[in-house]
């Protein structure tokens, strides 16, 4: 098969695809892997490195992707790459798509196939290929939201410290949803020394909060009347909310925002799949932040991105397995032979095969394609 790894050209997105370990396997199971030169420049790998492994360097990202039948890459298509996508293309990357109806639409109409990160599914309802970015997503939000807080951050934050000092109480932080993102972010609050609340609907999951923090994370059965009581004594409010596939539920409204003191933050993880916060919208790394009700909001879609080296090994330990199987027995007959891969099929010859995603936008939903 003839893989192509572009540059990425989403807003301060340095990550990369595959790495030349990755490129050697594939080109010693016989297969043709063009490189777009300076693709892995953002964490440290040279052209050269994939020359060595026997990747082919393509000056133009038109070119590479032209010449793939298989593109793999770490983030969804954007405006300016529509053009590069054909009938009959694969392309592996996070997509997010039922907060992206422009592109679902341009993905049906060119008759792509994508095949999304974030949800291949194994039987016991784990993502193993988001589970990583999760990981560091989550233990980037304490971070990001202590630096926001401080007074001289670009929005001009409350001024406080997260972990408070001997004599002075310590920040508040709350985590809505207690998946891999909140554990994560939970891990580094307290870690901080900050005081912590996670909210979720599981009360298993609630549980094993208490086992591994004890007293130092209070644990709420997560409801409309539990986050409205906790939001006003929150510093920074961290969401980590999943549906798999679908968009975030919207669990935090402008008035329950309004409650919050001036100067405080929102960090929305969920902001991939659309956000749970009602006043939440994406925002770059170049322009991170605004501000609703003199509340601080985070929405970058695309957190990892700042870390990219830790990011780009993490993603790729996981998700290179189901691309090598991809390329190895094409897709057809690795979805049969391995179904998990189904489950990361979202659309494919003109038709969404999501559910979720068809029920995001009212779409049909076809089920049986290889049949």
């Amino acid at each position: 098969m003839k893989i192509g790894i572009p540059k990425e050209v989403k807003n301060r997105e340095h990550r990369v695809g595959l790495v030349p370990s990755n490129v050697r396997s594939l080109t010693e199971a016989g297969h043709q892997v063009y490189v777009e030169a300076g693709a892995g420049k953002g964490v440290g790998i040279e052209d050269v490195e994939y020359e060595g492994a026997g990747g082919h360097i393509i000056s133009g990202a038109d070119e590479l992707w032209q010449r793939s039948s298989l593109i793999v890459k770490v983030k969804e298509p954007v405006q300016e790459e529509y053009h590069r996508l054909r009938e009959g293309l694969i392309v592996y990357a996070f997509f997010h798509l039922a907060a992206e109806e422009e592109l679902t639409k341009v993905l049906l109409d060119k008759k792509v196939t994508a095949v999304a990160y974030e949800t291949i599914q194994l039987q016991d309802g784990t993502l193993p290929l988001l589970r990583p970015m999760s990981e560091v997503s989550g233990r980037l939000a304490p971070q990001i939201g202590a630096h926001l807080l401080e007074k001289h951050s670009s929005e001009g934050g409350k001024g406080i410290l997260l972990g408070g000092v001997s004599g002075v109480k310590q920040g508040h932080v709350v985590i809505i949803g207690g998946g891999v993102v909140g554990l994560n972010a939970a891990k580094v609050a307290c870690g901080l020394g900050a005081r912590v609340t996670v909210l979720d609907i599981n009360p298993q999951r609630l549980s094993y909060f208490s086992d591994i923090f004890g007293s130092r994370c209070q644990v709420l059965m997560s409801h409309e009347g539990s986050i409205a009581e906790i939001l006003p004594s929150a510093d920074l409010l961290i969401s980590g909310v999943l549906v798999t596939g679908a968009k975030s539920p919207m669990l935090v409204s402008r008035s329950m925002l309004a409650t919050m003191s001036p100067g405080s933050v929102v960090v929305d993880v969920a902001i991939d799949q659309g956000g749970s916060v009602e006043t939440i919208h994406p925002t770059t790394h170049d322009n991170p932040t605004y501000k609703v009700d003199k509340v601080i909001h985070y929405g970058v879609t695309n957190i990892p991105g700042c870390v990219p080296k830790t990011s780009t090994y993490a993603l790729t330990n996981v998700t290179f397995y189901y691309g090598l199987l991809i390329a190895n027995m094409g897709l057809m007959e690795a979805v049969k032979q391995y179904p998990v891969l189904r489950t990361g099929l979202n659309t494919h010859d003109g038709h969404v095969t999501n559910k979720a995603v068809a029920d995001s936008f009212a779409l049909p939903y076809v089920d049986k394609i290889f049949q």
